[in-house]
């Protein structure tokens, strides 16, 4: 459909402006106005492409193509009506155009519909005489549809038709990853890997199957071997890193960290890598160095905040890192890792009251967490606010119905504000723990006592 001799193009674009300036009219062939118009598509001047298109589809109105290309326009204007009823008129005069088949599923995909957008594309497909393309099509659909079968079988013709064809590969790897199918990742790998053993891209792919395996070491040969095929692959450097790290080969782990800063724009996610291996081996400056710098780089991302805030609650330095906590919040003030580290810094510091304030906050920004939510219960129960605990636990137990620690924990509160009734149908004393009676004697300072009465 489309030429693509670029000085013909670019000749037939000259003639078509030189047209707008002097207000001249000039005759283009339907190519002509077809190569014009594809190319302001293409640099997004749709304003150009759709005075172009007038201008064709007046002098060669029954051009097939340029009525395509007018359907096209309407899908990207989303007037997905008014390109249906062109392309189903385009349809009656050549019904072996693939072109209309694919641009009906495009609208079909854009409306949601992936079903019927896979029945235009399968037509498409038996229209076509290149398939690749549609495959890829079909793939994506497929897995937009959460088909990840179907979706694997389109993107695995896209690789076995061309092996370097890595968006395919990613594509189908994920395929591969909901479907736990992790054989199946390593065989199409290691069948690119014949084809072509210097792909840096497959043995990266395959270091992180074989590491999702738990094949570390041979995972960590396949990084190797990515960086043997290209010595500037970051993400090769850091991902053996994070294994040697795992092994504890840390002053190994810094020196592929040192590599990936080097091969490309540093990135606070380097800095804060290399920061934890320093504090694994006690170098707590050049720890706090690397994890400043991954701020000074990034101050907008919140795992450099939580580095630091984490590095100075771990030295027992809670004011320290209440001060970079703070700081933290005036950039990101609804960051529920940094409110957590709030919690830390202020159970570190025995501020109840600030750290039942954090628990709210994560609360209230949609952490429902179960362990925090104990926690948070636990914290007003230590400050002896009964009511504000059972209103909490009301809030929460619809999500965690027949919990025994929300249930115990209802029935003990019951039990201090003196409703004996409601204490005894919430603690059923004959299922819970020595352990767990120890907890809920601590929390309810009524609770042995009632227990021997009951017991009575």
């Amino acid at each position: 459909m489309l030429n693509y001799n670029s000085e013909e193009t670019q000749s037939s674009i000259s003639k078509f402006e030189q047209m707008l300036k002097t207000n001249r009219i000039f005759f283009f062939d339907a190519q002509e106005f077809e190569d014009i118009i594809v190319h302001y598509l293409g640099y997004g001047e749709n304003h150009l492409a759709k005075k172009a298109l007038k201008m064709g589809l007046e002098q060669h109105p029954s051009s097939h193509e340029l009525m395509l290309l007018q359907s096209e326009i309407f899908i990207i204007d989303q007037k997905y009506d008014a390109a249906l009823k062109l392309l189903d008129y385009i349809e009656k005069l050549n019904p072996l155009d693939e072109e209309i088949a694919l641009q009906k599923a495009s609208i079909a995909s854009k409306n949601g519909d992936h079903a019927a957008s896979i029945s235009y594309l399968q037509k498409a497909l038996k229209l076509s005489e290149d398939p690749l393309e549609i495959w890829n099509l079909l793939g994506m659909e497929h897995l937009l549809a959460e088909e990840y079968e179907e979706a694997a079988y389109f993107f695995k013709n896209c690789i076995l038709d061309t092996p370097d064809d890595y968006s395919s590969l990613y594509n189908l790897l994920y395929s591969y990853e909901q479907l736990n199918k992790i054989e199946e990742s390593i065989q199409i790998l290691n069948e690119i890997l014949e084809i072509n053993p210097y792909s840096e891209i497959a043995w990266h792919q395959l270091g992180l199957v074989l590491l999702k395996k738990g094949l570390a070491k041979e995972a960590l040969s396949a990084f190797d071997f990515a960086i043997i095929s290209d010595d500037t692959f970051t993400g090769a450097y850091i991902e053996k890193g994070k294994i040697l790290e795992g092994l504890g080969q840390i002053n190994l782990a810094i020196s592929n960290y040192e590599v990936a800063l080097n091969t490309n724009d540093p990135s606070a996610f380097v800095f804060q890598c290399i920061g934890k291996c320093h504090e694994k081996l006690g170098n707590t400056d050049l720890a706090r160095k690397f994890y400043l710098k991954a701020i000074h780089l990034e101050p907008l991302n919140e795992n450099s905040w939580e580095s630091i805030i984490s590095f100075f609650i771990s030295q027992g330095n809670f004011k320290k890192a209440k001060e970079y906590f703070n700081r933290a919040l005036d950039i990101n003030s609804d960051s529920i890792v940094i409110w957590e580290k709030g919690i830390a810094i202020f159970e570190g510091l025995k501020y109840d009251k600030k750290a039942l304030k954090a628990y709210k906050k994560i609360y209230d920004l949609g952490d429902y967490e179960l362990s925090n939510l104990i926690k948070h219960i636990d914290l007003h129960l230590k400050l002896r606010q009964w009511k504000d605990a059972i209103k909490l636990i009301k809030d929460i137990i619809k999500d965690f119905p027949n919990n025994d620690q929300l249930t115990n924990r209802m029935g003990g509160c019951c039990l201090e504000l003196g409703r004996q009734g409601e204490a005894r149908y919430f603690l059923k004393f004959e299922f819970i723990s020595t352990d767990e009676l120890e907890e809920l004697q601590a929390l309810f300072p009524s609770l042995a006592e009632f227990k021997k009465g009951e017991a009575i």
